[in-house]
């Protein structure tokens, strides 16, 4: 059965020209790349239905977990100062992406099959290297834009193939552009320029590099033993014997490292078993594991099975699992869960102690911060949440959450313009400028704000209105 997302781009790519006009058309198609402005609006394309697709896992420990590992790369390669956006997708198959716009997606199941933290982070070395290196822009603007409506369908048509090989080719049939399957995989001498790049940034970012190698040798090992249901990661990034053996011999050049895992890599993988499945599937699993003692990280099992408790609605019982977590050291994974907790007890007193303690231990993570807003809201206290989020928006402008929280806050205190441009600012963040427009419209109807709140709305809503406008008129000269 083809999963919702895929189903979903297949659909847009078989739109006839017309109906596919909230797709952006990037005008010459001889330039040789994409401007900054062509490259947001594709994301912009992509990322509004991504975030609408039930197979994006939306976890903020997960997310937080992603785009800590993948800042700590980014760090150490040639687009250091720029942030780029990683996000999870609700898929058991292996697999990895870049996509326009710095957004790299990974699959649950990659990270499931990573043994350890340093091939995990081999795989993102790798697609932040095709965005340090520019391959996807470029290829998708030395395309010929006959071959499709628009170029930003060319880059939902790449996404597809990314995540899904067949799906990716079924899409482009449906368009007559079947001619150009070939050129949406990376060239060999793309996934070679990965491979070096990633290889230097993972070494330099402190990892195993014997991670990046050690992945995909164990991929390209599982592909000759199944030859007819390869991981999905070799179909769009094949590989062959001369690769690996080039990321080998760059291996024997560097001094023996050993890099144990963080903890919160373990973590994460806990948190991924307890979504599979049922809760009591969770939690005999990690019983037995704790029992067994079938498990690289005590602390990790025991988290799980907090999780698995939690979500059978066993508050105690999982307040026990954490304590055992506990023991070994603090993580602002567990203290994130530890406050929860006591929130879902009704000790309102203590969850807002543990958050506050919490938070100067861990002041960006932004899980924490997400709880500890809500729980403010929740007792009364929603002018500390503005405040707080306030502070903590104008560093993650880009997190639609903070905007939402912030909404909620102006809402209770009945702030109409405030919560409706917040609501407005969440929805441009997901992409959707339409929606974006309908909320700071509302806002400015509800009669209330003082002048600078009136001055900002009216500000975003021209720049949304001229975005919308461009993109309308771009596919008006068609």
């Amino acid at each position: 059965m083809r999963k919702p997302l895929t189903v979903l781009l297949a659909l847009i790519l078989a739109l006839p020209q017309g109906v596919a006009s909230s797709l952006p058309d990037l005008g010459e198609s001889s330039r040789q790349y994409l401007t900054d402005r062509q490259e947001r609006e594709i994301a912009r394309a992509i990322m509004r239905d991504i975030y609408a697709s039930p197979q994006f896992l939306a976890d903020a420990e997960i997310e937080a977990y992603l785009n800590e590992l993948g800042a700590r790369l980014v760090a150490e390669s040639s687009i250091g100062g720029r942030t780029l956006n990683f996000f999870a997708v609700r898929d058991l198959s292996i697999n990895a992406f870049a996509l326009p716009g710095g957004n790299i997606g990974v699959h649950t199941g990659l990270m499931q099959a990573a043994s350890s933290e340093s091939e995990l982070a081999g795989v993102l070395a790798h697609e932040i290297a095709h965005v340090s290196q520019e391959h996807l822009s470029r290829m998708i603007a030395q395309q010929d834009q006959n071959y499709l409506p628009t170029l930003a369908a060319l880059a939902i048509a790449v996404l597809a193939a990314r995540s899904n090989s067949n799906v990716g080719s079924a899409a482009l049939a449906a368009t007559q552009a079947l001619s150009i399957q070939g050129q949406l995989d990376f060239t060999r001498e793309n996934e070679s320029e990965a491979d070096r790049i990633g290889f230097e940034i993972l070494n330099q970012a402190g990892f195993d590099p014997q991670g990046m190698v050690g992945f995909f040798s164990t991929l390209q090992r599982n592909n000759r033993l199944f030859d007819n249901n390869a991981p999905t990661y070799l179909r769009t990034h094949p590989l062959n014997t001369q690769r690996i053996a080039d990321m080998e011999d760059r291996v024997q050049r560097l001094p023996f490292r050993q890099v144990n895992d963080s903890r919160e890599f373990h973590f994460m993988r806990a948190r991924l078993a307890v979504m599979e499945g049922s809760a009591e599937d969770a939690v005999r699993r990690f019983q037995d594991q704790i029992r067994e003692k079938r498990t690289r990280l005590i602390e990790a099992s025991h988290y799980g099975l907090a999780l698995a408790y939690l979500r059978q609605g066993k508050l105690a019982e999982a307040e026990t699992e954490l304590a055992f977590a506990l023991k070994t050291g603090d993580s602002p994974m567990l203290l994130s869960l530890k406050a929860e907790l006591k929130l879902k007890q009704g000790a309102v007193a203590q969850a807002m102690e543990f958050y506050r303690a919490a938070m100067a231990r861990y002041p960006r993570h932004k899980p924490l911060i997400h709880g500890y807003a809500d729980a403010l809201i929740r007792t009364g206290k929603a002018q500390a949440a503005i405040d707080m989020l306030r502070s903590n928006v104008a560093i993650w402008p880009e997190d639609a959450q903070l905007w939402k929280l912030q909404a909620r806050a102006h809402a209770t205190l009945n702030h109409k313009l405030a919560s409706h441009l917040a609501e407005a600012e969440a929805m441009a963040v997901r992409g959707n400028l339409v929606a974006a427009l309908e909320q700071v419209n509302l806002g400015l109807k509800a009669g209330d704000g003082n002048f600078y709140e009136l001055s900002a709305a009216e500000s975003r809503r021209r720049e949304w209105e001229k975005a919308l406008n461009e993109e309308s008129g771009r596919q008006a000269k068609k």
